[in-house]
């Protein structure tokens, strides 16, 4: 079968270029462009990677018309309804599903790795009692590599397998430790004994004073809201791990980076700003308001929660995490809860209103998560932790699958310079 070529032709004089066109297994082709500036002097400008591959992936895919998300293949409404997170978690680092006996090996080995040093308890004195959770989380999870040092050869798989247990295991602790500053309590250390997600929320709400009995449909919402979480493709704070570690940065420092790209408020923040929205508008009344202050280019109202850079479509998750904010509320006696109500007001106006219909923007998963969180007693500084716990996931199966990428070269994007040409240096004294 011939290759298949794109041809790259220029009105400037410059001879035509042929490109390879490379096909996914699903999805659109891919132009290589690689050989771009070589053979032509010329780069492609396209900020935010609109239209451009930075890499190739076998972890995750997502098809933004029709509303795909897929891990390793899988639909995530099967993984969502029938798989525990760490089920998931073996999933997308390894490729296929566990049997059995591999999934109470892969989580006998994460239970055994969610204790921190105790040193590292000390970190937590350093920052205000205030400090928002992600700032604290940044600082930690970057100070892992001072403290195991044993699995920060990049090159040894067993060493990056390490650190991924590590990661895995102890970003929940952590966590936990960063609310439990927060709020002036003691911390809580993991029990080996319970479930993931028993334990973090063990970790987060337990208290030495009284035994805590986990609640079997919030242990559920959480492990389904980390399921949808767990990875998501080239997002930013993928792409900041994978740029981080090009450079061969060590896998906690590259989590770290990771955090610090989330913690945006276009990212990882989305579910905060969401929640503080539906607190702004504060009651059914004065959606219509709200709405009109939206579509008005003038003012620079943002209906949070709504569309997404990737989905063109309804998001997947969003109807899985709607079905769990239903549970949750039901469970604890909220169905009458004044903010889910107005939520569920602002999305069946939106879904009506032509302004939004037209420009396909839909219910993503932040504008449900939040409310979930607020539930179960979470507060909102605390929601892009969450997140990133979830995340962490995702963030080592893509890191470790760039170290082992033959074509993977330090990140060192380029750039359409529009600044002053060469000019003469002038002196102080001749300066006006």
């Amino acid at each position: 079968m011939a290759e298949k070529l794109a041809t790259l032709s220029f009105t400037d004089g410059t001879p035509a270029i042929d490109f390879p066109v490379v096909a996914g297994s699903v999805g659109p082709d891919v132009i290589d462009i690689r050989p771009l500036y070589a053979k032509t002097k010329k780069f492609t400008y396209d900020p935010g990677f609109l239209s451009t591959a930075s890499c190739s992936s076998k972890i995750t895919y997502i098809d933004g018309d029709e509303g795909i998300l897929m891990y390793r293949g899988y639909p995530i409404e099967n993984l969502a309804e029938n798989c525990d997170f760490l089920e998931v978690a073996y999933l997308i680092l390894n490729g296929e599903l566990p049997n059995p006996t591999q999934k109470v090996e892969f989580d006998t080995t994460v239970m055994h790795h969610t204790m921190v040093h105790e040193q590292l308890s000390r970190f937590y004195s350093g920052f205000r009692r205030d400090a928002h959770p992600m700032a604290v989380l940044c600082g930690v999870v970057g100070a892992l590599s001072a403290f195991y040092h044993d699995s920060l050869n990049i090159n040894d798989p067993r060493s990056r397998e390490i650190s991924a247990f590590r990661l895995i295991a102890k970003l929940p602790t952590i966590t936990a430790m960063c609310y439990k500053y927060n709020v002036g309590m003691p911390f809580m250390y993991p029990k080996n004994k319970l479930s993931y997600v028993d334990n973090f929320l063990y970790m987060m709400f337990g208290n030495p004073c009284e035994e805590y009995k986990p609640n079997p449909v919030l242990t559920k919402a959480i492990d389904r809201i980390l399921i949808l979480h767990a990875d998501h493709e080239q997002n930013a704070s993928t792409s900041t791990v994978r740029t981080a570690g090009s450079s061969g940065a060590n896998p906690f420092a590259c989590i770290a980076s990771g955090i610090a790209s989330l913690w945006g408020p276009a990212h990882g923040g989305a579910n905060e700003a969401v929640l503080k929205m539906l607190n702004e508008i504060g009651d059914e009344s004065k959606i219509g308001a709200f709405i009109k202050r939206v579509k008005d280019k003038g003012d620079h109202s943002v209906l949070y929660g709504f569309g997404h850079r990737v989905y063109k479509n309804y998001d997947p998750r969003a109807k899985l995490i709607q079905k769990t904010c239903h549970e949750v509320l039901a469970e604890l006696g909220l169905k009458d809860d004044k903010l889910f109500k107005l939520a569920m007001a602002l999305e069946k106006i939106a879904l009506e209103d032509e302004y939004f219909v037209t420009r396909k923007l839909y219910p993503n998963v932040d504008f449900y998560s939040g409310i979930v969180y607020q539930a179960l007693g979470i507060p909102t500084t605390m929601f892009t932790a969450l997140f990133a716990v979830a995340r962490t996931v995702g963030w080592i199966a893509q890191w470790n699958e760039m170290i082992g990428d033959p074509d993977q070269k330090i990140a060192r994007p380029r750039q359409l310079y529009t600044g002053h040409g060469k000019r003469e240096f002038v002196p102080m004294a001749k300066r006006k």
